[in-house]
């Protein structure tokens, strides 16, 4: 079972951002190896309380944690997800540790560093601190159309007051929430390092025509009442900008959802689509010719 990250700091789940950092502060000094002279169990508490501050120290990572609990959470992020963008440079430089060199160590003074977001650096050697830079994340929008046949995008960046314009293949599927990582595009490291990760985030646009929900579409469309009684064949748009027929079978109630099974958006990185749903709306007269009530009550007298 996954140790909750409010009770290896010793906190809890309304902390605030101040109250989080001096308990890992406290515990830093407890337990970093400079400290506990070669203990393996203290070590492992270091590493812990690190991970914990990692994800409760940043409020996208302790927003996605609050909402998936320890076992979620772990599940959905691996090692380097946790510790990507975390500096623990520049928090021992905020905590008043003079950044790498924290603590002195006999023969020589110890580091430790991240590296690709995992620690370690747990030795008497002197190492190079090499810390990556921050990994930047760029929200795209695309149209339905855009998602279903793939697309280019030019995209703009901004480093350091400087502007970067890259183009990114967007593979077909790429729906709301989808990332591609475009490794080295992130911000340069302040110490030397290799820079940080570019993640293209997709967002998917409203569409007029379609409702989406991951790779589902939802279309809607009005049938006369004749049409829902006696059956009928409708003309079903798709994003290709082609036409489906689709039967309606006679006695079709108000609200039937019809499946087209492989008619919705790819699936990323796969060779399967989700499915098109099409629901059945009655239009119903507002207004009725005499000739028409009259057919409607010999319809009622018919017992229908």
């Amino acid at each position: 079972m996954a140790e909750d990250y409010y009770n290896i700091l010793g906190v809890s789940k309304n902390a605030t951002e101040e109250e989080i950092k001096k308990a890992y502060r406290k515990l830093a000094m407890k337990y970093h190896p400079d400290h506990t002279k070669g203990d393996k169990s203290a070590e492992e508490k270091f590493k812990k309380i690190s991970e914990a501050y990692a994800v409760l120290s940043n409020k996208e990572k302790r927003k996605e944690y609050d909402m998936y609990g320890a076992e979620g959470f772990q599940q959905r992020f691996s090692q380097e997800d946790i510790f990507r963008g975390f500096n623990i440079n520049d928090i021992f430089r905020e905590f008043g540790f003079g950044g790498s060199n924290f603590f002195g160590g006999r023969g020589g003074r110890r580091r430790f560093s991240f590296d690709s977001g995992a620690p370690f650096g747990f030795g008497a050697e002197q190492q190079q601190a090499q810390v990556k830079g921050s990994d930047l994340i760029y929200e795209l929008s695309l149209t339905l159309r855009e998602v279903a046949s793939g697309t280019s995008k030019l995209v703009t960046l901004q480093h350091q007051g400087r502007s970067e314009k890259i183009t990114v293949k967007i593979p077909k599927g790429m729906i709301t929430g989808k990332k591609l990582r475009l490794a080295g595009k992130g911000n340069p490291s302040p110490y030397g390092g290799p820079p940080g990760d570019l993640y293209i985030q997709a967002k998917v646009l409203d569409d007029p025509d379609f409702d989406v929900k991951e790779y589902d579409l939802y279309l809607n469309r009005e049938v006369k009442l004749s049409e829902a009684l006696l059956g009928t064949t409708l003309s079903v748009p798709t994003l290709e900008n082609k036409t489906l027929s689709l039967k309606i079978p006679s006695g079709t109630k108000p609200g039937t959802k019809m499946r087209m099974s492989g008619r919705g958006l790819p699936v990323m990185k796969a060779k399967t689509k989700g499915d098109l749903y099409v629901k059945i709306q009655i239009k119903m007269p507002k207004n009725l010719t005499r000739e028409q009530k009259n057919l409607i009550k010999k319809l009622a007298e018919e017992g229908l």
